[in-house]
């Protein structure tokens, strides 16, 4: 039997200058083996961050998204995460943050 894993993916909620940013979900769960993509939609950005933490600990760095990429898929308005072949090690609470401003 396989083990379930649970995925939680916050809101980090950024306002400035008149940007949101929300999770589509705040809790998805899935079993070892399979995938999740996890979404975040937002008013606007320049740039898009992944950060990933486990219990106990501070949020890790996981990916800053300039421009679509091989594990993202980015469109004017909102940003997916997918992970692919879930092990228990994947377990934790995600976030989905923007950068406004400068670069």
């Amino acid at each position: 039997l396989k083990t379930l894993l649970r995925r939680v993916i916050s809101f980090n909620l950024c306002v400035s200058f008149a940007n949101v940013i929300t999770p589509v979900q705040t809790e998805v769960s899935k079993k070892e083996g399979e995938n999740v993509t996890l979404s975040c939609s937002y008013s606007s950005a320049s740039t898009l961050q992944w950060y990933r933490q486990y219990p106990g600990s501070a949020p890790e760095f996981l990916l800053i998204i300039l421009h679509a990429t091989g594990k993202t898929t980015t469109s004017q308005s909102s940003t997916e995460l997918t992970i692919t072949s879930l092990t228990m090690s994947d377990s934790a609470l995600y976030y989905c943050a923007l950068r406004v401003g400068a670069q």
